[in-house]
């Protein structure tokens, strides 16, 4: 099994969406452009991750989502050592469609008091559906390890909540902690990174808003 030394990522730059949130009622989710603030979030994070790849082969999988595309197009890699996949299990989390302003607000401040991974959204997901997907994700990940000539760097371009998940669900974390993590900022990266033991260690951690209290013996 080829297991990459690296998985990095990263969550798309800033969006239409993360600066007015009406937007939402006149743009499907998935449309939603960069600002010039993301672009440049964007091009800064190229920057970086051209330096930690190197002239090494990258395996990349974005979000079909507009702005995880323009993230992706904006770090200017290599397209001679880069192989670039669609992924929609990837894509962010389901929040319905034509979205009204007051009604996500109110539902928002519904799924703080009921929890990030269990609230679903009306006619959306909850954070346990893009949990399983994430989840059906990994196990096709898993696969393409078996070729012996993979990439030694994978790539995932995506969205904050989905970064968290695919986090809880390769480190093995518990509903508790996961909701005690706040989401990355736009245009920051997290690298799974394959240490002497075998086994992948996340960077850096992400930042913690509480003290997580499981139910039980997890933690």
């Amino acid at each position: 099994m080829a297991r990459p030394r690296r998985i990095v990522l990263i969550r798309h730059g800033e969006s239409e969406g993360n600066v007015d949130d009406s937007v939402y009622e006149r743009v499907p989710d998935h449309a939603l452009r960069l600002t010039e603030t993301g672009r440049g979030q964007a091009r800064e994070a190229g920057e970086r991750l051209r330096a930690t790849f190197g002239d090494e082969r990258v395996s990349v999988y974005v979000s079909p989502y507009r702005r995880t595309h323009q993230t992706l197009r904006l770090l200017d890699l290599d397209p001679s050592r880069t192989r670039v996949r669609e992924e929609p299990r990837l894509r962010e989390q389901d929040w319905g469609n034509w979205q009204d302003r007051e009604d996500v607000r109110k539902q928002k401040a519904y799924r703080d008091a009921y929890g990030h991974f269990f609230y679903r959204f009306a006619q959306g997901e909850s954070g346990a559906d893009v949990y399983d997907r994430v989840d059906a994700f990994l196990e096709s990940l898993w696969r393409s390890f078996q070729d012996p000539a993979h990439p030694p760097n994978v790539l995932l371009v995506t969205h904050g909540l989905t970064m968290r998940l695919f986090c809880m669900r390769w480190l093995h974390w518990s509903v508790a902690e996961f909701e005690s993590l706040s989401n990355p900022g736009n245009g920051e990266t997290r690298t799974l990174l394959l240490g002497s033991d075998g086994r992948y260690h996340l960077d850096r951690p992400f930042e913690r808003w509480c003290t997580p209290e499981p139910y039980g013996l997890t933690g």
